[in-house]
């Protein structure tokens, strides 16, 4: 049974950073996109970050390119996302999320880790 579990989420102040851990279990990610997406109050859930797996090619989302850094551990079949300068804007849900190389369709998704960015 594939299992994505979300963890490092927490409360900070504007400026501050966070490192959000991503552990995957199941199979085998060799040919898979790895993203972060996150989900606002009242909002849709957006894209944050992906990485190719067995590659070093990420790509952001335009308001946190710069800021933020995708990246995985593949030993320890984990991604991670580190957040610096984080703003109250970036307070949401962040999830986990995966999919096959083939398909734009995300085959797995963690339950979520909050992140609140006080001013």
């Amino acid at each position: 049974q594939v299992q994505l579990v979300e963890s490092g989420g927490g409360l900070v102040q504007a400026g501050g950073s966070l490192r959000l851990s991503c552990a995957a279990s199941g199979r085998t990610f060799s040919n898979y996109f790895m993203a972060w997406f996150r989900q606002a109050p009242g909002k849709e859930r957006e894209f944050v970050a992906g990485i190719v797996w067995t590659s070093d090619w990420t790509n952001y989302a335009g308001s946190v390119k710069g800021r933020f850094t995708i990246s995985r551990d593949n030993a320890k079949n984990t991604l991670y996302l580190q957040m610096n300068s984080l703003k109250p804007d970036d307070t949401a849900v962040y999830y986990c999320a995966a999919r096959s190389l083939s398909t734009s369709v995300y085959d797995y998704w963690g339950r979520g880790t909050q992140v609140t960015v006080s001013s």
